[in-house]
């Protein structure tokens, strides 16, 4: 599949800090003030956002329908076009790529997207619920479909199938929420071993507090634009855009039950005797992931994604699934994601850094928040200017060009990834 259309450039974003309970504050005052920083950063002026697009995944936690429409006009934005997009823990990711489509198509020359979740709320088991209605509600839901206990039957098969231990997943978590320190943004910063991971209470084995996200506050806001206008604004700031290189989405069945065993879908530095005996894809791996990737591989013309990218923010709602995902993603093969870690690959130092942010398990995830941050981040480690936004340098991937973004949803039901490249 290829996509032919417009350059597309993200110029400019912003981000609210990410907060378990923060109910002192408004989802409308959220995104205003990730909205405000994002015109201010990039010099823009509210009268040249053409249209919007606007995330959040759950009506429940914001009590309120048409939650999107109030944020539109809250921005000062009515009554230009906009559009609500939702896909479960994709959301934000889904949302960028539509503002990517809103460019590409030559509808806008510039568009605002912005996400956000206020999931204070309600209480922790009450959120669990309303997450868990992105189950099968006639199927799954009846019999207890928590999302923690599907990914800790994927984390079990994965340990079965390929060896992975509980300590490759804890140190996932170790990683993030060790990156998260330098990450004025985080909601969970902290020092952690793997004993510490281990040594937190199950909560569905083999998964403990610490391998799991929690529910988060947050807004984020990417400003996208297209070739002429993205050049026009960075002229005017003295910065460079951020091409969006290409953008990939892969779907799967909502019940595990039903995924069919087949092939691998192979990248192109693979071939079929590398998996000539594994069962595909088999609860330990996400199919959506892996086309996800292919697609937005080829719009890059990349063939060979450990060595032509610098560095990757992807979904990591459970420690096994960043595991999970560096095989999707083909920064190793199946069944090598435990290693992975281990030889300290995707450390901050390491040769892909994964999450240098400190991903959802650290950072936070507000659910339609979360893609659109994960974008920010990334706009911001290609423009060279995380010193200037986290008043720190220590998360600032060195001689950064090409990153990487990763959406997922459910249990691999909507996958997104987006390409991003500096401008030379």
């Amino acid at each position: 599949m290829s996509y032919k259309g417009r350059d597309v450039y993200m110029v400019s974003g912003g981000v609210t800090k990410f907060a378990k309970a923060s109910p002192d504050m408004d989802f409308r005052l959220r995104v205003k003030k990730a909205f405000d920083y994002a015109l201010n950063d990039g010099n823009i002026t509210i009268q040249e956002i053409d249209g919007s697009v606007a995330s959040y995944f759950s009506d429940h936690f914001q009590r309120q329908l048409m939650a999107g429409i109030m944020v539109n006009d809250y921005l000062g934005l009515s009554p230009k076009p906009s559009k609500r997009i939702e896909g479960g823990g994709a959301t934000g990711g889904l949302a960028f790529q539509t503002g990517f489509e809103e460019i590409a198509s030559g509808r806008m020359d510039t568009c605002a997207v912005y996400g956000f979740e206020t999931m204070s709320h309600v209480n922790t088991w009450k959120g669990n619920e309303f997450i868990a209605l992105a189950s099968d509600t006639n199927f799954d839901y009846p019999v207890g479909g928590f999302y923690t206990g599907y990914y800790a039957m994927m984390a079990n098969r994965h340990m079965h199938e390929f060896g992975t231990t509980v300590e490759q997943l804890a140190k996932v978590s170790v990683k993030n929420h060790g990156n998260a320190i330098h990450n004025p943004y985080s909601q969970s910063p902290m020092k952690l071993t793997v004993q510490d991971v281990r040594n937190s209470p199950m909560v569905s084995t083999p998964l403990t507090r610490l391998d799991v996200c929690t529910m988060s506050d947050g807004a984020a806001v990417a400003i996208l634009a297209s070739g002429e206008k993205a050049f026009e604004i960075a002229d005017r700031e003295g910065t460079k855009p951020v091409k969006i290189a290409s953008i990939g989405t892969g779907t799967d069945t909502m019940r595990l039950s039903d995924r069919p065993f087949g092939r691998v879908p192979l990248l192109s530095n693979e071939k079929e005797s590398d998996y000539k005996d594994l069962k595909y894809p088999g609860i330990h791996s996400f199919r959506a992931g892996r086309t996800a990737a292919k697609e937005a591989y080829k719009g890059a013309g990349i063939t060979d994604p450990l060595n032509e990218l610098d560095l990757v923010e992807l979904h990591d709602a459970y420690t096994s699934s960043e595991i999970q995902t560096y095989e999707d993603l083909g920064l190793c093969k199946y069944g090598e994601g435990g290693q992975f870690i281990d030889e300290g690959k995707s450390e901050l130092h390491g040769k892909v850094p994964v999450n240098p942010s400190g991903g959802l398990l650290a950072a936070g995830h507000p659910v339609g928040a979360t893609g659109i941050m994960q974008a920010v981040f990334m706009f911001w480690q290609l423009q060279h200017t995380v010193k200037k936004h986290f008043k720190d340098d220590t998360l600032q991937v060195k001689n950064a060009k090409r990153g990487l973004i990763h959406s997922h949803a459910g249990t691999g039901t909507y996958v997104a990834v987006s390409i991003m490249e500096a401008v030379q």
